[in-house]
């Protein structure tokens, strides 16, 4: 198993945009092959920083996601959505292997 990492930069002023985002990624990672572990918001200290957690797998796993991801309508959609409100200001990514 694969489980990806990100945390993004958020606009401060754009909670409920980037909110709106991370709920449409969601269920698409799940119909795209994935498990999704869920968004995490600031709380209490930085008030920028956003973080999700997905897992696949394995690595080709995941690449086969990119690959569907890249020509999925509901995917391009959401991607448009943080595009058009500009709510996320950065993003990294790194991919972790779980240890149960």
């Amino acid at each position: 198993m694969i489980t990806c990492y990100l945390r993004y930069t958020i606009d401060p002023y754009k909670l409920a945009e980037f909110e709106d985002y991370a709920k449409l990624w969601i269920p698409l990672v799940k119909r795209l092959g994935g498990t999704h572990h869920g968004y995490f918001m600031p709380q209490e200290g930085a008030n920028n920083i956003a973080l999700a957690l997905f897992s696949f797998p394995s690595l080709a796993a995941y690449e086969d996601y990119r690959v569907k991801m890249a020509e999925d309508d509901e995917c391009q959609a959401a991607y448009a959505l943080a595009e058009r409100t500009r709510c996320i200001i950065s993003h990294e990514r790194s991919f972790m292997r779980p240890i149960f």
